[in-house]
């Protein structure tokens, strides 16, 4: 990867970072005082959990790519040490798949939120799992890839000894 690359992915990375406080700050604090004026003001607080945990999540995936970079640079990416990081990324798809599916939960209820709005969220959430299952299937690529250089490692271990 080349280091125009990581500097352009890097930068995206802290922007969306810096981006996601902001969220985690100031429009939550602003998406609070539109809700408290309308008709899911008694779902006020579930709606702002399930945002800034949200928010979290998505945090999660972008240090852990963030980390992934920084390891691809190295040349470390096919290590053990990466396993770490991709699950962090599926659990965190996980959750956030489980998330837009209680925020969809939380406003079906009444009047307040039309129907197609809930189905879309609904919608969301099962595309999102998507994401963590096609995660998880390149986890099973990086783990072939390791097992791979291990193997290559061990071969030309032994191929040096025998030179």
């Amino acid at each position: 990867m080349g280091k125009l690359t990581v500097l352009a992915l890097r930068a995206v990375l802290a922007a969306l970072l810096a981006g996601s406080v902001f969220v985690q700050t100031v429009m939550a604090v602003l998406l609070a005082a539109d809700i408290e004026g309308s008709a899911l003001s008694g779902r006020l607080v579930p709606i702002l959990v399930v945002v800034v945990l949200g928010v979290v999540a998505a945090q999660v995936v972008l240090v852990c790519v963030w980390r992934l970079v920084t390891m691809v640079r190295r040349g470390t990416v096919f290590s053990l040490a990466a396993f770490r990081y991709v699950h962090w990324v599926i659990g965190a798809f996980l959750a956030a798949s489980l998330l837009v599916f209680a925020l969809g939960v939380v406003l079906a209820p009444g009047e307040a939120v039309a129907p197609g709005v809930v189905l879309l969220l609904c919608g969301a959430a099962l595309a999102v799992f998507g994401v963590a299952l096609v995660v998880l299937v390149m986890r099973m690529l990086l783990a072939q890839a390791v097992a791979r250089d291990i193997e290559a490692s061990r071969l030309r271990a032994e191929l040096a000894e025998v030179i």
